[in-house]
């Protein structure tokens, strides 16, 4: 994602993320390449932070990011997996595995939900507006209502907390 969009472009400016917000991002985007390309946890982070974080990839900006938030998402993820997972499956209609979804809407929710599982001193609604961000970065469609609706019955679930009521 870049920082900046060109001038005239008709397009309004990107919003500025904060360093935690491009952790996020960045964070997400390290999950779906350790899934498509099988990479592992410690070459990822690796890679994220020598040659990406706050540096220029084909002609892209990434943001500058924090990245203790990075790793502590990437790693929770990946020690977390088997919890959250099937948080993740339950959360989700009956019709819509978890294996039907792509690889980045598996890693957009599979960081939310560890973050709504683990990061009790971040709020809940900061997590869910980041996440469907991050969403509305790679989808137009129906995606960002897709982890919007499953972030929001996970933190129900977890926290006792959203906008519906609780279905335990």
């Amino acid at each position: 994602m870049q920082v900046t969009q060109p001038t005239g472009s008709g397009q309004p400016p990107i919003r500025q993320a904060n360093k935690r917000g491009a952790a996020r991002l960045a964070a997400v985007q390290a999950l779906y390449q350790m899934d498509v390309a099988g990479s592992g946890l410690l070459e990822t982070t690796a890679e994220y932070e020598s040659f990406r974080l706050g540096k220029e990839v084909d002609g892209s900006l990434y943001r500058e990011a924090d990245a203790q938030w990075f790793r502590a998402i990437l790693a929770g993820v990946v020690e977390n997996q088997k919890t959250v997972d099937p948080i993740i499956r339950q959360a989700l209609t009956e019709d819509w595995p978890l294996s039907r979804l792509d690889s980045t809407l598996r890693a957009i929710l599979r960081a939310g939900v560890y973050e709504l599982m683990k990061r009790e001193d971040v709020p809940v609604a900061v997590i869910v507006s980041e996440y469907v961000d991050i969403a509305k970065a790679f989808y137009e469609e129906d995606e960002p209502k897709l982890v919007n609706a499953v972030l929001d019955r996970v933190a129900r679930r977890v926290r006792g907390e959203g906008r519906g009521k609780d279905a335990r």
